[in-house]
């Protein structure tokens, strides 16, 4: 029997690439709107390598969420003090006054002191600003807090009811609700929805899911809300304790889960929250989102730059690394692909993410691994010219070092090959 392929993510010429990726794939990965709800400028910036940024760069990053679709953002938790509330006032403000289709919203616990800030920031931005409230609800938390069920409904009820009367749409955040016990969840999720609640967020607060966690908690969380006759989002807050965090957010979105949320470059506590870079990524090469994804690089550097967070040299897409090669067969591959005039081909034989997709490019390198093509292409890319023999020196001084060489190592070891600059003269004893 031919195996059922959904309709390619990446569009390929015939023959070129086999897709192992799509086989038995009847349906695309949802049917709903693709919502992403970006966490960098509240949960991210809760890194303790991070530092919180000024005003100014806060706004750009909305900016820059704005032109890649995010749907929305937790611009901060107003609660938290005078600096706090004024920033996000701003943000909401900024918002409110380039019309932009961001939503903004506010983090906050289940107490009133937190949740009416919320309500300030509403009123002043003259715009809605969703308040997500949360409370850890796993038994290892309410042990840690002396707290029992009744405690988190009263808490939660009441929490939910003053957001409600300020005219908020209030979110119902249970922290560790991948450790928590099904009996009390039901009981929590239940008195959110009786009390008003717009949305569920599930929580792998301190990234225990699995993918397998991740699809049997949202599909228990919707028979709960189908039960209920209830019109509720289901949302999906990952961390990346186990280095799972991405593939759970795309198993989150195909389970069901109505809106992913994450941090840019996965910045957040301990090892970090969802990287939603690597989401968008992923969810561009699935065929998810059809819209215009080349400012995700600008908007990784800017968070980086922002939270003085170094982005590592092999990280996706972002990274010096991702698309930059110093080994000989690759390169030869490119330089082949690209003789043959196809930037299509030059751009996937040697990389699963098509660099000029992104806005990005193919970089070959000269090094000990490397070989003629890497020489050639190299020269070639920048107007300089040599003989075959003299660009085999040049490949014999990078296969006598340790490393890749830089710019400057090459166009000093082409000119003193061509003869343009004298040898160091021998020491003298």
């Amino acid at each position: 029997m031919t195996p059922r392929r959904a309709k390619a993510a990446e569009p390929a010429a015939d023959g070129y690439i086999y897709d192992w990726n799509a086989l038995d794939r009847a349906a695309p990965l949802t049917t709903k709107p693709i919502r992403l709800n970006d966490e960098t400028l509240r949960d991210g910036i809760q890194s303790p390598s991070a530092v919180d940024p000024p005003l100014a760069v806060k706004l750009e990053l909305i900016d820059l969420m704005e032109s890649l679709h995010i749907a929305a953002a937790d611009i901060g938790l107003p609660g938290a003090g005078p600096r706090a509330l004024a920033d996000v006032t701003a943000i909401a403000r900024h918002i409110a006054k380039h019309d932009l289709a961001l939503k903004p919203n506010c983090a906050a616990r289940t107490v009133v002191a937190d949740i009416a800030p919320v309500a300030e920031v509403q009123q002043k931005a003259g715009i809605p600003v969703a308040a997500y409230t949360f409370i850890g609800s796993s038994p290892i938390r309410q042990y840690a807090e002396a707290w029992d069920l009744d405690h988190l409904l009263r808490t939660s009820a009441a929490a939910i009811d003053f957001g409600v009367r300020e005219g908020l749409e209030v979110a119902y955040v249970t922290e560790d609700t991948t450790r928590s016990h099904p009996a009390t969840l039901d009981r929590l999720f239940r008195n959110a929805v009786d009390h008003g609640a717009a949305a569920l967020v599930l929580c792998d607060t301190v990234g225990w899911a699995t993918p397998d966690g991740v699809r049997r908690l949202i599909a228990w969380t919707r028979d709960i809300v189908r039960g209920m006759g209830a019109d509720i989002r289901i949302e999906w807050h990952g961390h990346n304790d186990r280095g799972l965090a991405v593939t759970n957010a795309l198993h989150a979105l195909e389970a069901g889960a109505d809106q992913i949320h994450g941090c840019a470059l996965g910045i957040g506590e301990r090892v970090g929250n969802t990287a939603l870079d690597q989401v968008l990524l992923n969810l561009k090469l699935l065929g998810a989102i059809d819209w215009d994804t080349r400012n995700l690089v600008r908007y990784v550097e800017t968070a980086a730059k922002a939270v003085g967070f170094p982005i590592p040299r092999n990280y996706p897409l972002a990274g010096e690394d991702a698309f930059r090669t110093a080994t000989g067969v690759h390169a030869a591959a490119i330089v082949k692909a690209e003789k043959k005039g196809d930037r299509w081909l030059a751009d996937r034989i040697y990389s699963g993410v098509p660099a000029g997709l992104f806005g990005k490019r193919q970089v070959i390198e000269i090094g000990p691994m490397s070989g003629l093509s890497n020489v050639q292409r190299w020269l070639a890319e920048r107007g300089l010219s040599a003989t075959d023999d003299e660009a085999r020196a040049v490949l014999a001084r990078a296969k006598s070092g340790d490393r890749v060489l830089g710019e400057a190592e090459v166009r000093a070891a082409l000119a003193e090959i061509q003869g343009r600059a004298p040898r160091r003269a021998a020491r003298r004893g």
